[in-house]
């Protein structure tokens, strides 16, 4: 029996920046391993704990196209959506869609890290 997910694991170009941006998005702690130069973990929010590992001719998913598909996303909780946004983009993120603005009722909005990989905020 699985009893937990231990992990999630993002390729990337540049696991330092990606890590970096991640830590100060959910307020944890880049973590790397001395022995395995492309793996940079982050730690220290509350969730499952990432990983950011360096792959070489890494290309960053397509959204919403499917030339090359997102293939993961993340949702994180927020409480303050525009707050947030304001803060991912500073951090580095780029908008995708203000999904609120297109589609009545929704409470998400899409972005995309620096790495390129989707990810939303959502008010829980």
């Amino acid at each position: 029996m699985i009893r937990k997910l231990q992990m999630v694991a993002l390729d990337c170009a540049d696991p330092v920046r990606l890590a970096q941006f991640y830590a100060d998005l959910l307020g944890g702690r880049v973590e790397p391993d001395p022995d395995e130069p492309g793996w940079i973990e982050v730690h220290g929010f509350e969730g499952t704990p990432l990983a950011c590992q360096r792959v070489d001719g890494y290309q960053p998913p397509e959204w919403p196209g499917q030339g090359r598909p997102q293939q993961l996303h993340l949702d994180f909780d927020v409480d303050d959506l525009d707050g947030e946004e304001e803060r991912a983009l500073a951090l580095g993120a780029t908008l995708l869609e203000r999904t609120d603005q297109v589609r009545p009722g929704a409470n998400w909005r899409v972005y995309a890290d620096p790495a390129g990989h989707p990810f939303c905020l959502c008010v829980h």
